[in-house]
């Protein structure tokens, strides 16, 4: 039976990494394209504000092309309205299959399953339910590296912006944390593993902090109302 084509929703961190990784072993599905979200007035990605050239460098080393999704706006019916216009674009290539690496968040599970269904595309969650400190071990001991390039301040104090996330970082999470910070806690950019064919050279840069703004942004979920006041990011820069 020959693999369905899909393609897969793509943030760069270490979940969209190790799903990623899930979906190549297993072979159910052929990935045509990664795509990803970026603010167009920054050239960042959305949310985590990861260089746009690095997300490129990433899908280069994959080996799988990368289809980009620009908002200006930071509003929904901006990033729906893009997003559904780059969608039927890759209906029309026979590909009705969209991969997430989204692992409990039922709303935003809810979220997608609602706007694709209207497209007639099929969402498929490949480590749903994962338990997360089992995968952020296993992710670690399949050979993936991954660096923090944002912190949430409701969670994680700026120290915890620029860390490689080890053994020790795991250990030291405060409890009411989630190991992959699927609440939001902290996002990620994945540069080594059994995915890629060669590691992203990355280093960091400057540290920023942004207040947090009471708008709509294109992130289909609330946060979580934890105290935060903004977020720590980590400038990751692509070594020559």
């Amino acid at each position: 039976m020959r693999p369905t084509k899909a393609i897969f929703c793509w943030s760069g961190g270490k979940d969209s990494s190790y799903a990623l990784y899930k979906v190549l072993q297993e072979g159910v599905y052929e990935v045509k394209y990664l795509l990803s979200t970026f603010n167009g007035n920054y050239n960042r990605l959305s949310m985590h504000g990861v260089r746009e050239e690095l997300i490129e460098a990433q899908a280069e080393s994959i080996g799988i092309p990368l289809l980009k999704v620009y908002v200006y706006e930071a509003s929904n019916a901006e990033y729906e309205k893009q997003m559904e216009e780059t969608l039927l674009r890759i209906k029309k290539e026979g590909i009705d299959t969209v991969l997430y690496g989204d692992i409990f968040l039922e709303d935003l599970r809810e979220y997608r399953e609602k706007k694709m269904a209207p497209l007639a595309m099929q969402c498929v969650f490949p480590i749903w339910k994962t338990d997360t400190r089992w995968m952020l071990n296993d992710f670690i001991a399949q050979g993936f590296k991954t660096i923090v390039c944002c912190i949430n301040d409701g969670y994680l104090n700026e120290d915890w912006c620029g860390r490689l996330i080890d053994e020790a970082f795991i250990r030291e999470l405060p409890s009411v944390v989630d190991p992959c910070g699927e609440n939001g806690e902290f996002h990620t950019f994945c540069f080594d593993g059994p995915v890629f064919k060669k590691a992203i050279p990355v280093t960091r840069g400057e540290k920023t902090y942004k207040k947090l703004e009471l708008k709509t942004n294109d992130h289909p979920t609330p946060i979580k109302d934890v105290g935060t006041r903004g977020f720590w990011f980590s400038d990751l820069l692509l070594q020559s």
